[in-house]
């Protein structure tokens, strides 16, 4: 029997499924240069590692068989293969290392280089095809000035050639600058380049070069010309387009990007307007703003300082008069936020790669750290400036922002852009109510005692809905009866109707 509303299953095991196309695997020549099992094996066996986990992105799974039993005929330590990962795979996954005892990890493919702190851990990029006589040519075509200040940035795939492209352009080209993977924490490694790029090694070797020079992000780190600044720079981007290069442009903002693809082989300038990105994350800050009620999704459990940013955020939103609730699911999906209506706005808690989450299909906004600072913090103000690491926003760090004094308590009102209506905007510096003995007396105050409800349970008091009641005593007892047999799409009394 079927319906509008069901099916007895024949469509969906009659589909024809189509496959996709998958790389093949390496050859056994080329294994150990592709996946350094030289160096692998020294960084096991320095380490003393008896117990490795490696951690393959999908699209290098294929040679994950051969490299693990290579590993273990070399070092004699067990090998582990994680195939999938808790969140996204670009982070070192500490967790599911820990669930087989693992005592270091070995990270293969694109990685976003977030610092981990539990395990020793070894990047390994791999290496794709780059034509470079056509990179080196594509840069040539686009900056025909030899004297452009230019800073080169890659995706980690390609950090292989970055040596060979400086020898190609230094000659012609002064003010290029090549960045540097820079792994940050003692026990973070990556394959060490073959030549260090000119701008890093200066930047090491001259004593008079200054902080405000030196430039660390995502992983990356570069050296400025004495007496310059960022914005007096292009950027040359070399890879794919995708969250790595979005990351960078919403950084850099200030400058101009040009990429080129080792794929296509072809080159462009980006055209994206940076200005209605940011515009499109300022709308959400005004959306965080209006909030009552807000959700920390927890995203990651293994990039260094997780915990402190959750600390943060918890005491950011109890001072700007909102509640919190933390929620850790794994990888977020639609019907899993959709289960928390009262929830009026999300906070992702993830490497600066998986923070921008495309949150229109979501029936809640889902913004960063960053944003609900600025729409909490009356101090930090929107000045364009972008932050997309959580860990820049911690106490001693970068782009840190002090509360408000502590002399700063009150409400004060403004009009929300979005819904036109009047908004309090409260802040609050006082000791918490839970913080104090048991012993303290606490002053009354009838205004707060009244305004101040707890906003999930108001909600719950709006719903028309609000669960099954017991009505106990009300209801007559009756004797048990039999009930239907069968599923639900055909139930045996139904009979073939």
């Amino acid at each position: 029997m079927t319906t509008a509303f069901s099916s007895d299953g024949a469509q969906a095991i009659q589909r024809t499924l189509g496959t996709l196309a998958t790389a093949g695997s390496t050859g056994v020549e080329a294994l150990d240069e592709v996946y350094r099992i030289e160096e692998t094996c020294t960084f096991i066996l320095q380490n003393e590692l008896h117990k490795v986990a490696l951690q393959f992105s999908d699209d290098l799974l294929v040679d994950s068989a051969a490299v693990a039993a290579k590993l273990e005929k070399s070092t004699g330590a067990k090998m582990y293969i994680l195939g999938d990962t808790s969140y996204g795979s670009c982070c070192v996954d500490e967790v599911a290392a820990e669930h087989v005892g693992a005592e270091g990890i070995i990270h293969y493919g694109r990685a976003c280089l977030s610092p981990s702190r539990r395990l020793p851990v070894m990047h390994v990029f791999g290496r794709k095809a780059v034509d470079l006589e056509r990179c080196a040519e594509s840069f040539r075509e686009h900056y025909p000035d030899t004297q452009s200040h230019v800073i080169i940035l890659y995706d980690v795939v390609y950090s292989f050639i970055m040596g060979s492209l400086q020898h190609i352009l230094e000659s012609e080209y002064a003010n290029v600058v090549m960045s540097q993977i820079s792994t940050d924490g003692t026990q973070c490694y990556s394959p060490r380049q073959t030549d260090k790029p000119h701008e890093v090694a200066q930047a090491e070797t001259n004593p008079n070069q200054t902080d405000a020079q030196f430039v660390r992000k995502f992983g990356r780190q570069f050296a400025l010309r004495e007496g310059s600044s960022l914005e007096d720079y292009r950027i040359f981007y070399i890879g794919q387009e995708g969250v790595t290069l979005t990351n960078f442009m919403m950084t850099f903002n200030q400058c101009s990007f040009y990429t080129f693809d080792p794929e296509t082989r072809a080159g462009r300038q980006e055209s994206v307007n940076i200005n209605k990105a940011l515009m499109k994350r300022y709308y959400l800050i005004e959306r965080a703003k209006d909030s009552k009620v807000v959700g920390i999704l927890v995203g990651t459990l293994g990039v260094a300082d997780y915990l402190s940013i959750i600390d943060h955020l918890k005491d950011l939103i109890k001072k700007a008069g909102k509640k919190s609730y933390v929620f850790v699911m794994g990888k977020l999906n639609v019907p899993k936020l959709a289960n928390f209506l009262e929830i009026d706005i999300y906070v992702l808690v993830a490497c600066p790669e998986n923070s921008f989450l495309d949150c229109s299909e979501f029936y809640r906004p889902v913004v960063t750290p960053f944003e609900m600072e600025v729409a909490c913090n009356k101090n930090r103000e929107w000045t364009g400036e972008y932050v997309t690491s959580f860990r820049d926003l911690l106490p001693g760090a970068c782009s840190h922002v002090e509360f408000p004094n502590p002399g700063a308590d009150g409400d004060d009102t403004d009009v929300s852009l979005i819904t036109g209506a009047l908004r309090s905007s409260y802040w609050n510096n006082s000791e918490s109510q839970d913080n104090l003995p048991s012993s303290s007396l606490v002053q009354r105050n009838p205004t707060l005692t009244v305004a101040q409800t707890n906003p999930a349970a108001s909600f719950l008091a709006s719903r028309s809905w609000q669960g099954l009641e017991q009505k106990l005593g009300e209801t007559p007892v009756t004797k048990a009866v039999e009930g239907r047999r069968g599923i639900a799409i055909a139930y045996e009394e139904e009979g073939n109707s």
